[in-house]
């Protein structure tokens, strides 16, 4: 449930806010957010969620929250939280239902002019390749037979090795495609069982592929080293592990709130169940979170696959001439051991990302070689009727965030609200007269998924371009989409 008292938030700056140590919180709280975020934010549970974080037992620098921060279970959506390797604890609330929940974005060889006459075909090539919608699976794919725990453990690399995809895909995903530790048998059959036939699927709610026109550069040189370029088309991925994450998470939290009783561990919101990071349950639910992330990378990788073919098939070109080559992929709900510098030193930690994407900066080690001068690709989309970006990481982010930004546009109200509200609209002629053809399994996710019901993308990357934990590189209008 929603807790709704408050919480005292200070203003450090136009960009940051402070939400001093009170009560049982082990340190402060940071929300990046502007000022006009923070009046409606002033009394949001997001804001207590922020603070009931810093309570976590381990917890290293501040509990902090990005613009596009919203109300979670347990952590805020938009929640970094990084803990001690030794004495800190890893939470389920942390990462989140949807695991490794992330976006990949691909750039092209075409502009608007190669496309803008068959955008009605290609949405339906899309459509029909890629299912979407609750419970979707395609009928002409399954996942041979023995091969099940290959695919947790190897995530992307596995998919490529089927032949979704080319070589050098993997080394442009964080974690090269595969999050190390994954222990299939970690994972009950029931996840198993869910997932089995989701593969390569969209699912429902806020995930799409999107058809997308590079409409403003904000950083030339940047923008080349990615290969982005003014009025070409991109295609943008948003999905994740489906029922197989969430059934990890599901088996997760039961697992948590007894070994939070187990050690000890005082608990402002149950939600935020969670056992110590070198404990029997903390090392399960990591390997067993690691095989949904894994999942989630080949089910990426698979659409992507799909992706190509489509463009082939409706343009009539080999995939050599078109490009469709992958940009970056991120995780979007992860937790993962990686080395920040905390009061001086360098240490392992395990930072919590929901609802967050890491943005490391040029010259960071963990990077492919091609990032290793312009910072780690960081994409924010927006909604389906206005524009997303994609920004790069920076040094600011890395020594204040923990390597962490924005992941999205955060949504501004509730499904049910946004439903009630787009109740009689006709979405789909809506969005074609603002030159975007959307095609969807079903009118529900369409309303629920109406541009208002999201917070101005371009505010919550104002918010992170000026606090300096990612630098705008370009914006990308939406000119095709489904959804689920």
């Amino acid at each position: 449930m929603k807790q709704q008292s408050t919480v005292p938030v200070e203003r450090i700056d136009e960009n940051r806010w402070l939400i001093p140590r009170h009560g049982g919180m082990k340190t402060e709280g940071l929300v990046f957010a502007s000022e006009a975020m923070m009046k409606t934010l002033r009394g949001d549970p997001s804001l207590v969620q922020v603070a009931n974080v810093a309570h976590l037992p381990g917890i290293l620098g501040r509990s902090m929250a990005m613009p596009d921060i919203h109300w979670g279970y347990g952590f805020p959506i938009g929640g970094v939280a990084a803990f001690d390797e030794n004495d800190g604890v890893i939470s389920p609330g942390g990462v989140g239902y949807d695991i490794n929940c992330g976006v990949r974005l691909l750039r092209s060889n075409l502009g608007w002019k190669d496309v803008e006459g068959k955008m009605d075909p290609l949405v339906e090539s899309l459509f029909r390749n890629i299912p979407t919608g609750v419970g979707s699976h395609r009928k002409d794919f399954r996942v041979p037979p023995g091969e099940y725990d290959d695919l947790l453990r190897d995530g992307a690399r596995w998919a490529v090795s089927k032949g979704f995809g080319r070589e050098e895909d993997p080394s442009r995903i964080e974690e090269g495609g595969r999050l190390p530790g994954a222990d299939p048998g970690e994972a009950s059959d029931r996840a198993k069982q869910r997932g089995k036939n989701q593969l390569g699927t969209l699912g429902s709610g806020n995930h799409f592929v999107e058809v997308q026109v590079v409409d403003e550069i904000f950083d030339s040189a940047v923008a080349k080293g990615i290969g982005l370029e003014q009025d070409s088309i991109a295609v943008m991925i948003h999905t994740g592990s489906r029922g197989f994450g969430y059934q990890v998470c599901d088996d997760s939290i039961k697992r948590m709130l007894k070994a939070s009783r187990k050690y000890g561990i005082e608990l402002p919101d149950r939600q935020l169940c969670c056992a110590p990071l070198t404990s029997p349950e903390g090392k399960q639910y990591l390997a067993a979170m690691a095989t949904a992330a894994n999942y989630a990378f080949a089910n990426r990788q698979i659409i992507t696959h799909w992706v190509r073919e489509s463009f082939e098939k409706v343009l009539g070109r080999r995939s050599s001439d078109i490009g469709l080559d992958l940009v970056y992929d991120v995780c979007h709900n992860i937790a993962k051991f990686e080395d920040h510098r905390v009061n001086g030193k360098m240490q392992r930690v395990c930072v919590h990302r929901k609802g967050a994407t890491r943005a490391f900066p040029p010259g960071h080690a963990d990077l492919p070689e091609i990032y290793r001068e312009t910072g780690q690709p960081v994409l924010v989309p927006g909604d389906m009727g206005r524009y997303s970006f994609v920004l790069v990481g920076t040094d600011g982010a890395y020594g204040e965030t923990f390597g962490s930004s924005c992941h999205g546009a955060g949504r501004a109200m509730s499904r049910t609200k946004a439903g009630k509200i787009a109740r009689d609209r006709p979405i789909v002629r809506e969005m074609r007269e603002q030159g975007i053809i959307v095609r969807a399994s079903g009118m529900k996710t369409l309303r629920e998924e109406i541009p208002e019901a999201y917070k101005d993308v371009a505010d919550v990357v104002g918010v992170v371009d000026r606090a300096g934990i990612g630098k705008k590189v370009a914006r990308l209008r939406p000119v095709g989409v489904i959804k689920g």
